[in-house]
């Protein structure tokens, strides 16, 4: 199994109100840079390929 990992900082300059919206920054992020697309040439396919998301404001984290 394949993962990807996108560590984002809730920015308020970026109209994130909340970590769910940074969260969804960071999936975002991982779709617009097609960071899958490295790992398929080294035999993951699209099912095998996790992507989490987390998101940080202060001491809090979210994951997804």
């Amino acid at each position: 199994m394949g993962v990807l990992f996108e560590f984002k900082v809730l920015d308020p300059d970026d109209d994130e109100k909340t970590l769910e919206d940074t969260l969804a920054s960071a999936h975002a992020q991982i779709e617009e840079k097609q960071y899958a697309a490295e790992l398929i040439p080294e035999g993951f396919a699209p099912e095998q390929i996790r992507k989490y998301g987390f998101a940080f404001q202060g001491k809090e984290c979210l994951i997804g």
